[in-house]
């Protein structure tokens, strides 16, 4: 373990009156065999923040932040950042993240029972080279097993946040959580009520991402599957959850629709997984209120909208996610006539590719089929034909400009309509992106125009 602190770190240790622990994920992350290309180094002592942050200026260190009040210092030193806490013992209002009190304390073992799980209860001192378990974390990491640093019941009602926070665990490390942990997270899934939209949005961002942190093949849908087994997913996201057990047609389909929902997280690379998660979410609405799944797309498309603005998601990711929810069944029997899938790649360019993807894992979450979708094969073969007939692919490869438009009689405030609509005419007449015949059917697509405004 010593061998990969930071010399600043160590330096800091010697400096110290008190023994100066690394606590955390840094030592989970060794006693498992895993090398994080960044690590986040989470350090405490039983020593107040005022006397740990003095120490650390002496040392050399960038003293970022100190609150007094939780006992924890940030710290800056070399490219790498600290987060110092005393050790403390919390008092929680029942599922409020934040404690409702702080006792400092010189006791590890208190330190550690006000931590969440054992796997993330081992200490590391620096200056001894030794290791400090309490609460069995390390026996813990070695049989790769998640429990609670004291009743899951009383865990669990403390934080409300940990219900996510151990979906994600599980699906960064691949540990399992005991019967214990999962029947006290079942028990207490209400609380994740009681949370920020913006801390569950952000814990859902990461269990989406769970394998890439360490590798974990899987990982995202293993911590998804946790969400689901504690009724926390049924908390955050209804609409998707009203899927569990609503069969789908048994000639395509081999799970019910949140299983399928689920495993297209799987199978989706990791800039599209909101949109593969939420890619169906229509289908118990429409089930439940027409008794089919028919234009689930459209419905999706609302639900989508309002579940990420429910979550507050960034508002470009947000945009793109419903976006693609509304087209991802577009072609599925691969019926659609070539001009109108060429349109739809002009009109989608933006996002064809991750259109695309989605397409391949829906097709590859309805019966684990890893080959190519048809629709993916067929639309890449188009795309194809287009780019090597020098099809412009958006409004910046046209051969006319605005203002060319307006030199040539064409309404201002038509212009943007006209050049999309040229745009969309180049899908299938690639011939036609040269400026004089741009410029006539401009004219024209522009007469079309005022006739519907006189109408």
């Amino acid at each position: 373990m010593l061998e990969i602190l930071p010399e600043k770190l160590k330096s800091l240790a010697s400096a110290c009156r008190f023994p100066l622990y690394v606590v955390g994920g840094t030592c989970r992350e060794y006693l498992s065999g895993v090398r994080p290309l960044r690590r986040d180094w989470d350090i405490c002592a039983p020593a107040s923040p005022q006397e740990l942050a003095a120490l650390a200026q002496r040392e050399g260190f960038e003293t970022c932040a100190v609150y007094k009040n939780t006992g924890t210092v940030k710290l800056k030193a070399d490219g790498e950042e600290y987060e110092f806490t005393s050790f403390r013992s919390d008092k929680y209002v029942r599922g409020m993240h934040t404690p409702a009190k702080i006792y400092f304390t010189d006791d590890i073992l208190l330190d550690a029972r006000r931590r969440d799980f054992t796997c993330n209860a081992v200490y590391y001192d620096i200056c001894a080279g030794q290791f400090a378990d309490p609460l069995g974390g390390i026996a813990d990491i070695a049989a790769k097993l998640v429990r609670t640093v004291a009743p899951a019941k009383k865990v669990f009602g403390e934080d409300g946040l940990r219900l996510m926070r151990l979906a994600r665990l599980c699906g960064v490390t691949g540990f399992s959580p005991d019967e214990e942990c999962m029947a006290g997270a079942a028990e207490n899934c209400a609380l994740i009520d009681d949370i920020s939209a913006e801390r569950v949005y952000a814990e859902l961002h990461a269990i989406l991402h769970a394998d890439e942190k360490y590798g974990e093949d899987g990982g995202q849908y293993r911590a998804l599957c946790i969400l689901r087994g504690t009724g926390v997913l049924g908390r955050i996201l209804p609409e998707l959850a009203g899927g569990a057990g609503m069969s789908q047609r048994s000639d395509f389909h081999k799970y019910d629709v949140l299983e399928h929902s689920l495993r297209c997280v799987m199978y989706a690379p990791p800039g599209i997984r909101l949109a593969a998660l939420l890619h169906d979410a229509g289908k118990p609405y429409c089930k439940v209120t027409t008794g089919t799944f028919h234009k689930h797309e459209e419905e999706g498309e609302r639900i989508a909208l309002e579940i990420c603005r429910r979550l507050k998601v960034p508002k470009k990711l947000a945009e793109r996610t419903v976006r693609l929810v509304r087209l991802h069944m577009y072609d599925l029997d691969c019926n659609a006539r070539e001009s109108k899938v060429r349109r739809l790649i002009i009109n989608n360019f933006d996002i064809f590719e991750e259109l695309l993807q989605l397409k391949q894992a829906d097709f590859s979450a309805c019966r684990d089929d890893l080959s190519v979708a048809p629709t993916v094969k067929k639309w890449r073969a188009v795309y194809e034909d287009m780019k090597k007939e020098g099809v412009p692919f958006s409004l910046g490869e046209l051969n006319v400009r605005g203002g060319d438009l307006i030199a040539a009689g064409v309404p201002a405030k038509n212009c943007g309509r006209v050049l999309q609509a040229l745009l969309s005419e180049c899908a299938m007449l690639p011939a036609l992106n040269e400026r004089p015949r741009l410029i006539a059917a401009a004219q024209r697509i522009a007469r079309t125009y005022r006739d519907e405004e006189d109408r």
